[in-house]
């Protein structure tokens, strides 16, 4: 089921955090990247959390994750990995296997168009 835009605007007054505001409010306006909008306007508890080891499966040069992404597990290939946020551990691991740990923000601004993304969770 897909949110509208004014269920997502309801539950965005009630975020306090300025960058997760920015980051909900250009994912919407974005076609590609509504789903992340949609997730992110949820509770925290309700966000996904993704271990480092889960995204060796993946075969997208751009994985999201509209959540946190833990350090549990190895990487073994280089991915970018977009996410709200990320574990001091699973950045370095990302860092290590040569991929990029990017936020979720500064992805929408550089790919508007959401070209190469599979968004988990």
């Amino acid at each position: 089921m897909t949110k509208t835009k004014t269920k997502i605007e309801k539950q965005l007054k009630r975020k306090t955090n300025p960058v997760l505001v920015e980051t909900i409010i250009l994912a919407k306006k974005n076609k590609p990247w509504y789903k992340v909008a949609e997730v992110l306007s949820t509770p925290t508890k309700k966000q996904p959390s993704v271990n480092v080891g889960e995204l060796t499966k993946e075969n997208s040069e751009i994985v999201v994750i509209p959540g946190k992404v833990l350090s549990q597990g190895s990487l073994d290939k280089k991915l970018k990995v977009v996410a709200l946020s990320f574990s001091e551990g699973a950045r370095e691991k990302i860092l290590n296997a040569k991929g990029e740990a990017v936020s979720i923000l500064e992805e929408i601004k550089k790919n508007p168009s959401g070209k190469g993304i599979k968004i988990l969770g």
